[in-house]
């Protein structure tokens, strides 16, 4: 059977990306699209969904880079692939080290978790078909209600996240559940935007965000120390034992794909965790906050603030 439509996930060549991928793949519709750094894992990737009977391709993707995100988005425009179902972004990093900078300057947590998304779903927008669905892959540690022992967002503004270089392991946890938050402000936000759309086709498409749960050695722990690395690995998985929103990433996976391919996406606008729609955090449904970081980054960006049809890269 030929794939009749795509979808695309950032960081889909390991751990929640690729196992989402597997689930989707399961789809002969689907022609499933890896968008990653490293060229050799993201075939890696491909070779193995083929293998399993999916129809899969891989096409570079660097979030830090604004340069990269727009020739992906040009070379998706000519590539021929079948229209664009679903966009998961997936693809994240959690830095303790010493803080870094993206291409154009900017924190790089703030600018791959979320600025660099942004950035690609305004581009690929126009390319997204009727009822076409977004997927932010947030965490449930943007909420301190939920009490999973990492430090509290701090949203202030997007310039302040964004030039957020505090050196110290508490205050790189800081930036990663503060761009975690930045997700689900960005769902909100573009829910709201597209719903208002006079245009049929983007008032059709459907935005939600995901907690995936606590998923230990899925590759977030890659700059932690050495000890801790090995916590992740070994210590933290025996949490599923006591704490219920501790799982497996193929469980995950399906929870993402349920809401990205199946009927979980409408009416979209909302916030899942453990499996079902749910409240996110109280300071998650600021508008203020989330319109202040929508203009924002569509300056950081280069963009318009209002969408519109046939936006250029």
């Amino acid at each position: 059977m030929s794939p009749t439509h795509s979808i695309i996930i950032t960081g889909g060549n390991a751990g929640l990306g690729f196992e989402t991928a597997k689930a989707i793949a399961g789809d002969k519709t689907a022609m499933v699209v890896i968008a990653s750094r490293n060229p050799q894992f993201g075939q890696e990737a491909v070779d193995r969904l083929k293998a399993l009977g999916g129809h899969a391709a891989f096409l570079p993707l660097d979030l830090a880079s604004q340069e990269s995100i727009r020739n992906f988005a040009r070379i998706w425009r000519n590539a021929g692939f079948p229209p664009l179902k679903g966009l998961i972004c997936n693809a994240g990093m959690q830095n303790v080290a010493a803080p870094t900078k993206s291409a154009e300057g900017y924190e790089m947590t703030f600018a791959v978790n979320h600025l660099g998304h942004y950035l690609l779903i305004r581009l690929l927008l126009d390319d997204m078909e009727q009822d076409g669905r977004i997927t932010f892959i947030s965490s449930g540690t943007h909420d301190p209600k939920e009490r999973t022992g990492m430090p509290a967002p701090v949203y202030e503004s997007a310039e302040t996240a964004a030039h957020d270089f505090e050196g110290s392991r508490n205050a790189g946890l800081r930036r990663y559940t503060t761009s975690k938050l930045c997700n689900i402000y960005c769902t909100y936000e573009l829910s709201r935007r597209l719903s208002a759309s006079g245009d049929l086709r983007q008032s059709s498409i459907k935005v939600n965000a995901i907690d995936p749960g606590l998923m230990p050695a899925t590759g977030l722990a890659r700059s932690w120390p050495a000890p801790l690395r090995w916590v992740s690995r070994n210590v933290l998985p025996l949490l599923r034992l006591v704490n219920n929103n501790v799982h497996r990433p193929e469980t995950s996976a399906r929870r993402v794909a349920a809401i990205t391919i199946g009927q979980d996406a409408a009416p979209g606008g909302r916030y899942f965790s453990n499996g079902k729609a749910a409240r996110s955090s109280d300071v998650s449904y600021d508008e203020s906050k989330a319109c202040e970081l929508w203009v924002a980054s569509a300056k950081m960006t280069g963009l318009p603030v209002e969408m519109v049809e046939r936006t250029q890269s």
